[in-house]
């Protein structure tokens, strides 16, 4: 099969390595000091090239930190077909990107960019997949059974929104708190007053899931407990800090409150942790200011 994985970070060319070893044709398309600095936040600027690698049978799966720009796309119910402000702000992706073509996907495992082309996984091997409108296809059987072949594990899901908030229950907690505190999960997790903090972010961020009819399969404390049982990593937002990268933030954050104004419900330490880490992120970009890494012990 014939694949191209557009951003090859430290997820993306975790997967590009292991499927091209399992035999398919591999390409990536990147750029910057790794030759893969796309991310979620970064899709905008190539949407205009897609059509040179998209034919009629070609599948686009996304795999992102936070709220996708399709997520009212197939979507039943008061907020079918809304346009995800924060993530997609002139609706160019809403527009240009045929939903029919799109199967959402969660990269669960967490690795870090060693060096430049070089990739160090840390732990975990599941990419779960499911069409938007939660159909059983056969193309994403398809998109499981590939990922299988490249030794990861990739359930099908019938409700891959849910499974989404999961993912993003975690890192709109963890990353900013990561970020503003130069911290790893294990440190977060068992410093009481963080994992306090964790706990009521998550608690907002859950009341905005569930108004839009997401559910949570997995208890809260299993949640943070899976975070701390990862150790000492840091979070990707955190990396990217490090590396005087522009974080994630929008995809992973702000976009939860704009969901949350869109439902009318508060979300007061939400928004505080926002503000903070946007600012902190403002001054590294304007600011000039370096924050150097330490290795993790």
């Amino acid at each position: 099969m014939k694949i191209c994985v557009v951003g090859a970070g430290a997820i993306g060319g975790f997967m590009a390595v292991r499927l091209e070893q399992a035999g398919h044709t591999v390409s990536v398309v990147a750029r910057g000091p790794h030759l893969a600095a796309i991310k979620a936040h970064q899709v905008e600027p190539v949407v205009d090239d897609l059509p040179a690698l998209i034919g009629p049978n070609t599948v686009m799966v996304t795999l992102q930190n936070g709220i996708p720009w399709w997520y009212f796309q197939k979507l039943d119910g008061d907020y079918a077909d809304r346009v995800v402000t924060t993530v997609d702000p002139r609706g160019v992706l809403f527009d240009r990107i045929d939903p029919d073509c799109l199967i959402g996907c969660i990269a669960y495992p967490a690795a870090t960019i060693a060096e430049p082309g070089v990739i160090r996984h840390i732990e975990g091997n599941r990419f779960p997949v499911g069409e938007l409108n939660g159909s059983k296809s056969d193309r994403v059987q398809r998109v499981s059974d590939l990922f299988a072949e490249g030794g990861f594990k990739s359930r099908v899901l019938d409700d891959i929104r849910s499974e989404i908030w999961l993912k993003l229950w975690g890192n709109l907690t963890f990353n900013p708190i990561s970020a503003l505190t130069h911290s790893t999960l294990v440190d977060i997790c068992q410093f009481p007053p963080t994992r306090e903090l964790a706990v009521a972010m998550m608690g907002e961020a859950q009341a905005v899931g569930e108004k839009l009819g997401a559910r949570f399969r997995v208890p809260m404390e299993k949640r943070i407990a899976g975070a701390e049982g990862v150790g000492k990593h840091k979070t990707s937002m955190l990396q990217d800090l490090e590396a005087g990268k522009p974080m994630e933030i929008e995809g992973m954050l702000g976009v939860v409150i704009e969901l949350a104004e869109m439902t009318k419900i508060e979300v007061p330490t939400l928004r505080s942790l926002y503000a903070c880490v946007s600012l902190l992120d403002r001054a590294v970009r304007d600011g000039g200011i370096r924050v150097r890494g330490t290795p993790v012990q």
